[in-house]
């Protein structure tokens, strides 16, 4: 059975610095947040991390965003107000990962020379 074939929801912000993911629930949980922005957004968001991908889009190296990039960007450090703001003005992006699928155990196939 393949492994690792979850769908990921993203959003992504182009900054004027860096560009900026957050990876969320889903997309009906973004849209429910946007409609009614009453719903707390830990049923939004997935992990609480603000990830900064050093001017390669929502594609390459994902590092924790440090609050000196943050203060830049968006005026502050906040995690509730950075998430909020990225939310609102971000790109929305679902993909489905590869699905990785390979020996599961080599010593009892054909492969191995006994």
């Amino acid at each position: 059975m393949p492994r690792g074939n979850d769908s990921q929801t993203k959003v992504h912000y182009k900054g004027s610095e860096d560009d900026f993911v957050i990876f969320v629930d889903s997309a009906k949980a973004v849209q429910d947040w946007k409609e009614d922005s009453s719903i707390p957004l830990s049923q939004v968001v997935s992990g609480w991390k603000v990830f900064v991908t050093h001017k390669h889009g929502a594609q390459g190296i994902l590092d924790t965003a440090s609050n000196g990039s943050l203060e830049s960007e968006f005026g502050t450090h906040k995690e509730d107000d950075v998430v909020k703001a990225i939310l609102e003005k971000g790109e929305l992006q679902e993909t489905e990962a590869r699905e990785r699928s390979g020996d599961k155990n080599i010593t009892a196939g054909p492969t191995v020379a006994h």
